[in-house]
């Protein structure tokens, strides 16, 4: 009786689920790509499904949202946008149902696209993210006839090029205008166009004049309303209103004033502002100096506090690496990055004016004795945590790839809650989202964090940011300075320090003093050290990607692999006749005990060790 219940429930749920997909109205257009399929169960598999399930709370209040999951041939990328006019949870239902009814209509198709009259997705396992590439192209007519089709037509390419520039202009949260004109015989005609905002502003122009210049093969022409609808632009008129006024101002960082941060000269500063702001930039304001200049503290007229960077003449920092950081950090958005309010360019003077963060830079609390006492394993567990979390925003999940290539204890800032902030991206290098690496002639840093390849050969990538993270959470978990680290009467560097103490099963040795005297737990603490010599190997690509490390660091039950060698690393003659693996259980015993005789230790469930790679961040 209950196996017969069970099968009633069960048909019922199915049919139900088939009458709900069945109920879903049919897409306004739609596309299987010609990119290959996918494998059930495959790696792109799961990378796509996480990205639209997740698709309705991702969206944000402008309709847009994108984002890539994965590596290589795994990489799954997505683009949702919403009309400039549709209500947020109108157009999270839309999206949720343009997704459901792709994946119903192209099964185990790599690359898709589609839509409904509020919404469009597309997805693949393409580059698609600030590109105008994978263009598919539909059209749509008003079968009504315009009078004076000639004048007609003339007086809708002029709305057209009108609100095309407007929308090029558009900040990197939307991109849209929509608007009329008084057409022949007094009839007007209403227009929208719309770029996907991850789009620059001449790519955006290019794809909007693209789509109309092929209004001669549209169907629309000579009607009195149509469609030019594309992966990355969509153009629409009709002699009817359709569309909803919207305010279209783009929120700029707090603290600017202005809509549209989409230039640099929306952020600018008078000179006397800061000047009196500052003090005339006394020394009494002076809170540190800086790889490019010296860092004051300042008022602004409004009471809000800010930090000021004042790059000197000399700085070797150029104009367009001052425009880098202008307009890269003022697109940047993330609680564990620094905000940039604004800048200030007269004659000769070039200056930064950043939110201001209170307890200055990590370094100042990890490498002093009495300070570093504030920093328990809590506090310092979170640190790591949130630089991670940064430094992944910054490779995947802004707009652009970004490569800071100068991660070090002294640009992270702890604010008020000691929460890290990383700071100084003036030697940042933007990536488009499908680029991971690249060299240089210039190579720019601090000795200690960067990685080998990139000190040695110029060569930077994403991973050489996983290897100074590396490093600098070494310094954290065992508060000294990665340089000049002193070992009783010998002097080696924190990195062979931290790998011989590894190799030996000697690991407790490392860390910190002052955390055996907070609430942290010994067994935490040593897979922290774990990952970060993971992050560090000499084997670019044996070290993890950020994505992997912040799963990491958040799953104390995912399983770890065992790290290789470090960059830098003085081999001695450590035995290796005990595997890695034998060691580091037998080590997680030991400590334990060692935990318990020094008041330390708790209890926890065993943390399994194998040679599987972590999965990839969801």
């Amino acid at each position: 009786m209950v196996s017969q219940k069970w099968l009633l429930f069960l048909f019922l749920h199915i049919h139900l689920h088939v009458i709900i997909l069945a109920q879903l109205p049919d897409l306004r257009y739609s596309f299987c790509g010609d990119n290959g399929n996918y494998s059930e169960n495959s790696a792109y598999q799961k990378n796509l499904n996480t990205l639209l399930s997740s698709l309705p709370s991702k969206i944000d209040k402008y309709g847009f949202y994108n984002a890539s999951i994965g590596q290589n041939s795994d990489r799954a990328s997505v683009i949702v946008l919403c009309r400039g006019d549709v209500e947020l949870e109108e157009c999270r239902s839309c999206v949720n149902n343009v997704a459901r009814k792709l994946v119903q209509l192209c099964p185990n198709q790599k690359e898709v696209f589609g839509g409904y009259d509020g919404c469009m997705l597309q997805y693949s396992n393409r580059s698609i993210i600030g590109t105008a590439s994978f263009s598919v192209r539909y059209y749509f007519k008003n079968p009504a006839n315009a009078s004076k089709p000639e004048e007609f037509n003339q007086e809708l390419i002029k709305l057209l090029e009108n609100l095309r520039d407007d929308a090029a202009k558009g900040g990197p949260l939307r991109k849209y205008a929509s608007g009329n004109v008084t057409g022949p015989n007094s009839q007007i005609i209403y227009a929208l166009v719309q770029c996907t905002p991850d789009l620059d502003r001449q790519t955006c122009f290019n794809c909007l004049t693209d789509a109309y210049g092929n209004m001669p093969d549209c169907p629309c022409k000579g009607k009195r309303g149509g469609r030019i609808i594309g992966t990355s632009c969509n153009v629409r008129y009709e002699s009817s209103r359709f569309f909803e006024n919207v305010a279209l101002e783009t929120p700029p960082p707090a603290g600017i004033h202005g809509d549209d941060i989409s230039t640099a000269e929306s952020l600018q500063y008078d000179f006397s502002t800061i000047r009196a702001a500052t003090d005339n930039f006394s020394n009494a304001n002076k809170l540190g100096q800086g790889g490019f200049g010296p860092v004051y503290k300042g008022k602004l007229p409004n009471g809000q506090e800010v930090a000021v960077k004042r790059l000197s003449a000399d700085s070797g920092q150029g104009d367009l690496e001052f425009k880098n950081e202008v307009l890269l950090v003022a697109r940047l958005q993330h609680r564990n990055l620094v905000r940039l309010l604004g800048f200030c360019l007269d004659g000769t003077e070039r200056l930064l004016v950043y939110e201001f963060v209170p307890n200055a830079s990590l370094d100042h609390f990890l490498f002093d004795s009495v300070k570093r006492r504030q920093l328990d394993w809590e506090r310092r567990s979170k640190i790591i945590g949130g630089i991670a979390k940064g430094i992944l925003y910054l490779h995947e999940d802004s707009r652009l790839r970004i490569i800071h290539r100068d991660l070090k204890a002294s640009n992270v800032l702890l604010d008020a809650e000691m929460n890290p902030k990383i700071s100084d991206f003036g030697m940042a290098r933007l990536f488009t989202m499908d680029e991971t690496q690249g060299s240089t002639n210039r190579i720019v840093g601090t000795y200690g964090y960067m990685a080998p390849e990139y000190a040695m050969h110029g060569q930077f990538s994403v991973k050489s940011d996983v290897f100074s993270f590396g490093i600098l959470a070494l310094e954290i978990l065992s508060g000294q300075r990665n340089t000049s680290f002193g070992n009783g009467e010998s002097v080696e560097d924190l990195l062979s320090y931290a790998w011989s103490n590894w190799r030996k099963g000697t690991t407790i040795n490392f860390i910190d003093p002052m955390l055996r005297e907070s609430s942290g737990l010994v067994r935490d603490i040593m897979r922290c050290i774990h990952i970060a010599l993971l992050c560090v190997q000499e084997n670019v690509a044996d070290r993890p990607t950020m994505a992997a490390i912040v799963l990491m660091l958040s799953s104390l039950s995912m399983s770890l692999p065992v790290p290789s060698g470090p960059g830098y690393y003085m081999h001695n003659n450590i035995s290796a006749e005990m595997s890695l693996m034998q060691e580091y259980n037998t080590r997680m015993s030991d400590s334990s005990e060692l935990a318990k005789s020094r008041s330390i230790g708790s209890s926890r469930n065993e943390v399994l060790i194998s040679e599987l790679y972590p999965r990839q961040h969801p």
